[in-house]
């Protein structure tokens, strides 16, 4: 048989070909002819003629790589004190090699064998998904920052070279309608207490034009939610305030998910020429999320379908 008509290599060693082999030598073909007529080296039909005489066809089967037997391989005693030692301590292969007097790499490759190669960790309490009655009741605030940028950078370019040094940073403000969904951003130049009581105001009379009246707010414990100035003008507006728990993000789900979106669909998604362009974009796209971007949480809808009075407008 000429090289061109030899089937793939993925073919001859394959269970359909080895089980082809045993058959033409079942039919009164030597080893090696059957090997030449199926295309396959000698020595493979002449192992799979052995395995068919010891285990039937079964014996043709695919069969892990494992060795049956490996005399260097630690007794399960050992593996079983290297797996204890790991939940106790949730220390690495080096750690635990030096504890059990055992090489890291035996230690790796017992942890790996076992499934614990990563360390054990302490499950996480259910998630607690909430969603307030009315537009309103309650308002999630937060803050990003984004790095400001003259040129594309190293982000872009995948160079590693820096072009905008000591550009400074942009604050991200960010408010959603827990029922809605509805959001207001603004890019400001600090996380201070100056631009988030500022934001705050101009926040509630953008929802008040929606018509929406906020009653409590739900913030981070960031310096400028901690402040006087900020508990005086959301005292001022009559709103309660709730913070979320410390180095909890989550409690404040809403908001970082939308953040998440937002980074996403707008701050990287696009090759910017400065941070300034990112800037000017923003509207737009918070405009199309509000009004027009399917929401997975309302059924495909977009967030101003929760405002019954908005919504034919953007229909």
């Amino acid at each position: 048989m000429s090289d061109r008509t030899q089937p793939p290599a993925r073919m001859r060693y394959s269970l359909e070909s080895r089980c082809r082999t045993v058959s033409l030598v079942l039919s009164g073909l030597s080893v090696a002819e059957a090997a030449a007529a199926t295309g396959t080296p000698r020595s493979s039909a002449y192992r799979w003629w052995g395995r068919y005489r010891v285990a039937g066809w079964a014996g043709l089967v695919d069969r892990p790589c494992v060795p049956h037997h490996q005399p260097r391989r630690l007794a399960p005693e050992v593996e079983a004190e290297i797996l204890a030692v790991r939940e106790r301590t949730a220390e690495g292969p080096q750690a635990i090699g030096a504890i059990v007097g055992r090489p890291a790499s035996t230690v790796g490759k017992v942890l790996r064998r076992l499934g614990h190669s990563r360390p054990p960790r302490a499950p996480r309490e259910p998630a607690h998904r909430y969603e307030h009655e009315r537009p309103g009741d309650l308002l999630h605030l937060d803050i990003k920052k984004l790095g400001r940028f003259w040129q594309v950078g190293k982000r872009i370019l995948q160079d590693g070279a820096p072009r905008s040094p000591r550009a400074g940073w942009q604050y991200v403000h960010v408010a959603v309608d827990d029922h809605s969904r509805l959001a207001y951003v603004e890019v400001l130049p600090s996380e201070r207490q100056e631009d988030a009581v500022a934001f705050l105001g101009r926040a509630l009379a953008w929802y008040r034009e929606q018509g929406i009246v906020v009653a409590a707010l739900l913030t981070d414990n960031g310096g400028a939610y901690r402040s006087r100035a900020f508990r005086e003008a959301r005292t001022a507006a009559g709103l309660k305030h709730r913070f979320t728990k410390p180095y909890r993000p989550r409690t404040n789900g809403k908001a970082e998910r939308f953040i998440q979106t937002l980074l996403r669909r707008w701050a990287y998604r696009y090759v910017y020429p400065t941070s300034a362009h990112r800037a000017r974009a923003l509207s737009g796209w918070v405009r199309w999320y509000n009004r027009r971007r399917p929401h997975g949480s309302l059924g495909g809808l977009p967030p101003i379908s929760r405002v019954s009075h908005l919504y034919g407008h953007y229909i």
